[in-house]
């Protein structure tokens, strides 16, 4: 099936999402928090995990895959960049409004990047994020279109600051999913089988939650608040019950390096990881334009396999 290069630069939304304390705790579990992440877990001191906002902006990502018109058994996330310009409250009403940036080919048989731009506010007025997401459209490469930047971060040469060392469940994906991300690849053994894989893996988000609580324990421990930028690439695919390690970097004031590696055979599962922390300033900056997402997104075209 082709990609639809029409829906290029279309709004999608504006799309609701109303939610309370019960949703920023599920999505806090499903990222490994427990009694020794309490802020995150009990509606009487509730701190809201920065990666839930992934949560808010499952259905505009549904959406950005229906526009495209994305074969679905070759759909996996491919990169993920969150800009904070408030802390997200423990309950309301989300609205985020968005579009397709851009369509990169990688070749008939490496498949194409489908790169897409939201922001989300609160019904309280504040702004809350920027999200700038990649879907891997594995099987919908060929269609002529330019390919993607290369853009790889440069990591220290030397050991990490910190590891922080985590153990996913094997049930991982089951309760994950709950937060809204229902795609049958992390459920459905036959579903699994047919995308590729030997059975159902982790939600890459999943994981990018496990990693968003390491550097925020690492870098600005207690204080979510002060999260201020996360990017990453998804490059390898993680089966649950895997243990896992997220090395992280500190390279200047307020910024950090950090991947995430499957712990029993080092393979990196997320790369080019970003991490930007600190007060955030009273005006935050504006939105980039779609020259600048171009400049700014995260290539991930020297890749073959994707982790969703």
């Amino acid at each position: 099936m082709a990609l639809n290069l029409d829906a290029l630069g279309k709004t999608i939304g504006p799309l609701t999402k109303p939610y309370g304390w019960k949703d920023a705790v599920l999505y806090a579990l499903g990222v490994g928090a427990g009694f020794e992440d309490l802020d995150y877990c009990y509606e009487k001191r509730l701190k809201v995990l920065p990666s839930f906002s992934i949560a808010a902006v499952f259905d505009f990502l549904a959406h950005v895959g229906a526009a495209a018109d994305i074969t679905l058994a070759g759909v996996l996330h491919g990169e993920q960049e969150l800009i904070f310009h408030n802390p997200i409250p423990a309950a309301g009403t989300l609205t985020t409004t968005g579009r397709i940036t851009h369509y990169y080919d990688k070749g008939r048989d490496r498949g194409a990047l489908v790169v897409a731009e939201s922001e989300t506010s609160h019904d309280s007025g504040q702004r809350l994020f920027t999200s700038r997401a990649t879907l891997f459209a594995r099987l919908d490469g060929g269609f002529g279109g330019p390919n993607a930047p290369k853009n790889k971060v440069p990591f220290p040469d030397r050991a990490p600051d910190q590891v922080v060392k985590a153990a996913p469940s094997k049930n991982q994906p089951l309760l994950y999913r709950l937060s809204g991300d229902f795609f049958a690849l992390h459920v459905d053994p036959a579903f699994a089988a047919m995308a590729g894989f030997e059975k159902p893996i982790m939600h890459g988000l999943c994981t990018h939650g496990f990693a968003c609580r390491a550097l925020i324990d690492s870098l600005v421990p207690g204080a979510p608040e002060k999260v201020r930028r996360m990017a990453c690439r998804f490059s390898r695919p993680l089966y649950p019950g895997t243990p896992i390690e997220t090395l992280v970097w500190k390279t200047a004031e307020g910024q950090a390096l950090w991947k995430t590696v499957d712990a029993e055979s080092g393979v990196e599962v997320i790369t080019n990881g970003v991490f930007e922390y600190g007060p955030i300033p009273s005006a935050a900056p504006a939105p980039a334009g779609a020259a600048d997402v171009q400049s700014k997104s995260f290539s991930n075209s020297d890749n073959e396999d994707q982790n969703p």
